[in-house]
């Protein structure tokens, strides 16, 4: 059983193709994707259409982690992401859909998250509370624009 979507806008001051790149590398993934007071750890990340990753969200407090993996429907490069997560754990059956989409804006990225089929035993205004928050992260990882 599921409760519903979750539907998120941001603007970031950053180009599309530093966006898109966020959500495939394991390593940006791992900074930005943990709502607050998680650690992501990404054991596996296989960026192509077919392809699936697997990543676990331990709770820095009490040290209980949630692995959860899912497989990438479709990847347009710089625009569109769309893939399934399905969390180990049985007392969260289903399987969620995410779609993000990405569009050039005059001062950056305009991105859009739906994210379907969110289990019942997950409040949906607490799954869009954790969206908002790796958001903000995402933010803080892709508008600086450091030089080497």
């Amino acid at each position: 059983m599921t409760t519903g979507t979750v539907e998120l806008h941001r603007v970031l001051r950053a180009p599309p193709e530093k966006v898109y790149r966020a959500f495939l590398d394991p390593l940006a993934l791992a900074r930005w994707i943990p709502p607050y007071g998680f650690l992501c750890s990404v054991s596996h990340l296989d960026a192509r259409v077919g392809g699936s990753f697997r990543m676990s969200f331990t709770n820095f407090t009490t040290g209980h982690s949630h692995s959860f993996g899912g497989d990438y429907l479709e990847l347009v490069p710089n625009e569109r992401l769309r893939y399934t997560d399905k969390f180990d754990d049985p007392n969260l059956p289903g399987t969620l859909t995410v779609t993000v989409t990405l569009a050039a804006v005059s001062c950056g990225t305009g991105l859009r998250v739906v994210q379907e089929g969110i289990p019942a035993a997950i409040p949906v205004e607490m799954c869009y509370l954790g969206w908002q928050e790796s958001l903000l992260q995402l933010a803080q990882l892709v508008e600086p624009d450091i030089r080497d």
